[in-house]
């Protein structure tokens, strides 16, 4: 597996990613994601920012994430400090036939690397109530349930968050 930021070449493959995954979250109940969100317009800013990286297994995407110091500030209602700086994991997926290879781990450990190369103390993200995988993996990797939070831009749905304080520093 390799670990690369992705580029606007890729998006045929993200769009494509982002066909399979939908139904699959739909039929867990998780309705995080839609038609709507995530699109081109969201993945392409997280392009243009160099935020958006990408699991590689052979010449397919396995999966991707943004990692990002994009809090958002519903973080707040779980007591989250959000002067504190943080890599913030946002939009992580897998692809349906690399599941269970580890893909969101290694992102979520090119994460932690993004924090140390920063000086970074704190890693955060949140997962809709809905994702059972997410809410399984997150504690096994060090993160700490913090509490749930609603999100404006996703009315109607409840996020649990998670953070993990990075050692190394």
């Amino acid at each position: 597996m390799t670990l690369r930021l992705a580029t606007a070449d890729d998006m045929p493959a993200l769009l494509t990613l982002l066909k399979r995954v939908i139904p699959v979250m739909r039929e867990s109940g998780n309705f995080q994601w839609d038609d709507h969100y995530p699109n081109a317009t969201v993945f392409g800013q997280d392009i243009d920012k160099k935020q958006l990286w990408i699991a590689l297994i052979g010449n397919d995407i396995a999966g991707l994430a943004a990692l990002t110091e994009d809090q958002e500030p519903e973080y707040a209602q779980v007591g989250f400090d959000l002067i504190e700086r943080a890599i913030v994991t946002h939009r992580l997926a897998v692809d349906p036939q690399f599941r269970g290879q580890g893909v969101a781990v290694a992102l979520l450990q090119q994460a932690e690397q993004l924090a140390l190369d920063r000086g970074i103390g704190y890693l955060r993200i949140d997962t809709n109530s809905e994702n059972q995988i997410t809410q399984r993996l997150f504690p096994k990797l060090g993160y700490r349930y913090a509490g749930d939070i609603t999100l404006s831009f996703r009315p109607g749905l409840r996020f649990l968050a998670y953070e993990k304080l990075v050692q190394s520093l």
